[in-house]
């Protein structure tokens, strides 16, 4: 697929998320012990599952965007989950972008982001922890 087909493609996908509905579980806006996740309506009186008028839209295969942009970032490159400094270097920096693992620690995350700058991979998530520079002047303030 061409670059300019998949940035039309992306184009797309975006148009159809913003009329895309939140598809929520059946009356999860009423009760509070029911997660306002998707699961599907099987009951036989239930008025989602037959689709009547007024009740929220149920999903099914019609929602989907393009198969060929699917899963993808919105810059058009494909999301892998890094974990240490060796999964770094198997990233792709053409087609791939990282991201930090929420369980990862301040100092790997400080050592992945380091390398990733020497790499030239693009990490998502680094605003969400401090910067290696940022670690250095916390141990300097300690001491």
């Amino acid at each position: 697929m061409s670059d300019t087909e998949k940035r039309r493609l992306l184009k797309v996908r975006k148009k159809l998320n913003q009329s895309r509905p939140k598809f929520n579980a059946f009356e999860s806006w009423r009760f509070v012990k029911i997660k306002p996740r998707w699961r599907k309506p099987r009951g036989i009186d239930n008025k989602m599952r037959t689709n009547e008028k007024g009740w929220p839209r149920v999903a099914n295969i019609g929602w989907g965007g393009p198969a060929a942009v699917r899963g993808l970032h919105p810059t058009g490159k494909e999301e892998v989950l890094i974990s240490n400094v060796n999964e770094l270097k198997s990233v792709d920096k053409e087609t791939q972008v990282a991201r930090v693992s929420r369980t990862v620690g301040g100092k790997k995350r400080a050592q992945i982001l380091e390398a990733a700058e020497k790499l030239g991979v693009k990490i998502l998530n680094t605003r969400a922890k401090p910067k290696p520079s940022d670690f250095e002047k916390l141990e300097e303030e300690e001491k």
